[in-house]
């Protein structure tokens, strides 16, 4: 695969001059440069107009579009395993892909199986759907009565969806699909997705390759209904991807240089609305090209790793900032589909049937408040708070509630304490 000059210069261009995103902290408002939160690339804004960041996401939509309609032409093109997907699918999801034109498994790019359970007559709406082949296996999952909308920009990846549109539904037996041509970014443009239409959004390995991601993101939340989730796969890096880097053109295309350092896209999320996003699984990257990798360990980040990871962010304005003990639990009965002796929310939540479960607040509200509800049994109320729940993302900040010994006095710059 050759990448000309040409291309190279348009990205180094496209990405000197976009936005810059930084994670919200109080002492922001007093930085010299102005720091907007756009997207993921954090580059401080100097001289940078409004026409000149107007180009340069245009010219990343079009390098993105050109690699994923020109460049590649099937699966086997990719050069590293950024997005592919190494994990055996579900015995359901197997065999939905069975069903699934082979066109359309061949122009796969994904990174995960991004199809929650308990779907039936859902309306699903898939990202970056490509070819469609996710929401070929969500029409299958969402049956006759469900909804699935795909919305990509690459125009030869939607002809192959569309062409074999006639033939999946001939096979399912009912169609309940439509593609519309578009930026995930500008979801406004689809007349057919209003606020409060969508049950879940997927997206399968391509929110990373977007300029704006605070705008796909602030779209998922104004586009769900209140309970809906956004569950998607994507690439995430262990820290902030150097600026050169991410002006290489195939590693923006293989979904590396594009990838959010983990702690900015769960700040991001936050800021969009998304107060507690749930990590479900995750998978260390394995850069499997030797030029790929030589030329990262060249340019001195060899300690730069990356992850494939599944997130589901909830829409609830319930949630909490952090997670916080009540006192409650939940009885899971064992009758989501597939799953009688057990299910899980989570990474970290794993529900035996019958057994009681204390949870925090927010896992109580996305079970209580959501299509889930049906199947557990609830404990408690909010009568009473106990503080932060420990082991569930944060645990109270004083050292001296482990040991009981005082630290005021100890030295330091901060001086005497105020009692």
């Amino acid at each position: 695969m050759k990448v000309t000059s040409q291309a190279l210069a348009i990205l180094s261009a496209i990405l000197l001059n976009t936005s810059a995103f930084t994670s919200v902290h109080h002492h922001r408002a007093s930085t010299s440069s102005s720091l907007k939160v756009t997207n993921d690339l954090f580059v401080e804004m100097t001289s940078k107009t409004g026409a000149a960041a107007a180009a340069g996401t245009a010219n990343t939509h079009s390098s993105v579009e050109t690699y994923y309609g020109d460049t590649l032409k099937e699966t086997a093109d990719l050069l590293t395993n950024a997005c592919c997907t190494a994990a055996r699918p579900a015995p359901q999801i197997a065999k939905a892909i069975s069903n699934i034109h082979p066109d359309v498994i061949k122009k796969y790019y994904g990174c995960g199986f991004c199809v929650p359970d308990e779907v039936e007559g859902m309306t699903i709406l898939d990202l970056g759907c490509g070819a469609g082949r996710d929401v070929y296996i969500a029409s299958q999952l969402v049956g006759e009565k469900g909804r699935v909308i795909g919305v990509d920009m690459t125009a030869e990846q939607l002809k192959v969806a569309k062409e074999t549109q006639a033939y999946h539904a001939d096979k399912f037996g009912f169609d309940n699909v439509e593609f519309h041509e578009g930026l995930i970014e500008k979801l406004d443009d689809i007349d057919s997705l209003t606020d409060g239409s969508v049950d879940i959004i997927i997206s399968n390995c391509v929110i990373n390759l977007c300029p704006d991601k605070e705008a796909v993101l602030k779209s998922c939340h104004r586009l769900l209904k209140p309970g809906g989730e956004l569950y998607f796969s994507d690439v995430y890096a262990s820290r902030r991807v150097p600026q050169e880097l991410r002006e290489d053109e195939v590693l923006w295309g293989e979904c590396l240089s594009g990838a959010l350092y983990w702690n900015d896209f769960q700040n991001l999320a936050k800021q969009c609305g998304f107060k507690d996003p749930r990590l479900v699984e995750d998978a260390p990257i394995t850069i499997e090209n030797k030029k790929v990798q030589d030329k990262i360990e060249e340019m001195g980040h060899k300690n730069l790793e990356f992850y494939s990871a599944t997130y589901r962010l909830f829409q609830l304005d319930c949630l909490e900032p952090h997670c916080e003990d009540y006192g409650q639990a939940v009885i899971y009965k064992g009758t989501i589909p597939r799953f009688e002796s057990g299910w899980s929310l989570d990474d970290h939540h794993f529900m035996e049937k019958g057994k009681v479960f204390p949870v925090c607040g927010n896992t109580y509200n996305m079970l209580k408040e959501t299509r889930f509800e049906k199947h557990f049994d609830f404990v408690g109320d909010w009568s009473t708070h106990y503080g932060i729940f420990d082991g569930c993302g944060t645990s109270m900040p004083f050292k001296s509630s482990i040991d009981g010994v005082s630290t005021k006095g100890g030295g330091g710059g901060g001086g005497g304490a105020c009692c």
